[in-house]
């Protein structure tokens, strides 16, 4: 997944507005403790951390 389709799923998911702030704030242990951003500056693939992200607040499948 290229990290532009990752940003657009988290903004169609989150908000614009929202989005960039939970990648910031929000840690997750699905990401082995991390944050969004800290997981993609760690080496995560974006499709990786966007299933973490989805895992980790309910986003349904067919949304994923």
């Amino acid at each position: 997944m290229r990290l532009t389709i990752f940003w657009e799923r988290m903004e169609d998911h989150f908000g614009a507005g929202y989005a960039d702030s939970f990648a910031h704030d929000h840690v997750m242990a699905e990401l082995g403790g991390r944050t969004v951003h800290q997981a993609l500056a760690a080496g995560w693939e974006a499709k990786d951390v966007w299933r973490g992200v989805c895992t980790a607040v309910g986003i349904p499948a067919d949304k994923r």
